[in-house]
């Protein structure tokens, strides 16, 4: 099974939540021809009028003068993304593997298209992703190059 995990960068931005608000973010992106992977809008727990909106890839000066202009910033969330071979369980192998550990999440998004998975997770703290790469390389079977 062919799985990658890596260290990502999300920019993320704080926002009023209000309708219209993450178009509003994301069209200067959009006109810039920024190709994301990954965009996670959410409102905040308790808080119904503060939402967040975190993305990625920003790469390269066209893409980073589109997010700075629409207020985003790079993140100070440790971010681990995993892609790969779909299979039942993966999820949860992962997610079983870092409790085992007592390595707590701040969040885990995941999804699998046919035979695709993607998932990000994110960590407190980069000592957090350090421990938990090599769990979640283990967990999703990732085999080291010889």
């Amino acid at each position: 099974m062919a799985v990658t995990v890596k260290s990502i960068e999300l920019w993320r931005t704080e926002v009023e939540n209000t309708p219209g608000t993450l178009a509003s973010v994301l069209a200067p992106l959009a006109e810039a021809g920024v190709d994301l992977q990954l965009c996670m809008g959410y409102r905040y727990p308790g808080n119904e009028a503060k939402a967040a909106i975190e993305v990625f890839p920003i790469k390269g000066k066209k893409a980073v003068a589109a997010a700075a202009s629409a207020g985003l910033k790079v993140a100070a969330i440790p971010t681990l993304l995993i892609e790969g071979d779909n299979r039942p369980g993966l999820g949860r192998a992962i997610a079983q593997a870092l409790a085992a550990a007592g390595v707590n999440l701040d969040f885990f998004v995941a999804q699998s298209l046919g035979r695709r998975f993607s998932a990000a997770a994110g960590f407190k703290s980069p000592e957090g992703l350090k421990q938990a790469s090599p769990l979640v390389k283990k967990a999703a079977g990732v085999r080291k190059k010889r």
